[in-house]
Order: structure tokens, then C-alpha cells, then sequence
């Protein structure tokens, strides 16, 4: 079975540059890729209560986790300190389903604890 063609390609997530590898023909889908992991890292930072990158990594990570399995961005963790999601104005105009936000909350606090001495690395 043949290997697929592979290539390299650079990529700037949170201003750090990153080199990747990719499929020659998967090098749009993976920019679209870095574009909302960027995004959804810079929107954490820029809310001002995360600081270590590699905590950030995670939020932003269970954020586009979250969205993707709900299939609807609407409901990313609009109340959270996660920001809120592209296009989507922070009001109510979407709820989440019974006990999703406070299982989101505890979900974020267990990371916070288990990440807590991560911000001395900054």
C-alpha cells in the first residue's frame, strides 16, 4: 500500500511558529485547523484569566472538543472564562442542555487544580 505524499508546512498559532506535517493535498484543511485553534487560543488568553500557554492549549482544545461533538458552536462555553465563540454574541440565544454548564465548570476546575503549578512557568 502506497504512503501518502507528505509536506511540511509553517504555521503561527498564538504568535509561536510551528512546522507540521500534512498530507500534500490536506494543507487547507489544516490551515482551517490552525485558524480556529489559534483563534480559539488567543480568545482564552486575551480574557485575561488563563497565562500558561500549555493551560490554554487544553482549554482551547476541550472548547473546539465540546463544539465539535455538539455540533453547534453556540453552545461553546459561552459563560466560561473560555470568551466566547466566533459570531456568537454571548447572550442566550442558544441553551446549554440541563447540568452541561455546571459539568463544564467542574470539568474546568479539575484542570485548573491538576494545572496549578503550570503558572510559574511564565
Amino acid at each position: 500500500m502506497n504512503k501518502p505524499a507528505i509536506k511540511q508546512v509553517e504555521v503561527q498559532i498564538m504568535s509561536q511558529t510551528y512546522l507540521l506535517a500534512c498530507p500534500v493535498d490536506g494543507e487547507e484543511a489544516l490551515r482551517e485547523a490552525v485558524a480556529k485553534v489559534d483563534a480559539a487560543m488567543c480568545r482564552i488568553r486575551d480574557a485575561g484569566k488563563v497565562k500558561a500557554r500549555d493551560r490554554i492549549a487544553v482549554l482551547a482544545a476541550l472548547n473546539i472538543a465540546f463544539d465539535a461533538a455538539h455540533r453547534d458552536p453556540a453552545l461553546a462555553f459561552r459563560n466560561s472564562s473560555f470568551g466566547t465563540p466566533d459570531g456568537a454574541d454571548g447572550g442566550d440565544s442558544a441553551a446549554l442542555p440541563a447540568g452541561t454548564e455546571e459539568a463544564l465548570r467542574t470539568m474546568v476546575a479539575r484542570i485548573d487544580a491538576a494545572l496549578s503549578d503550570d503558572d510559574r512557568l511564565l
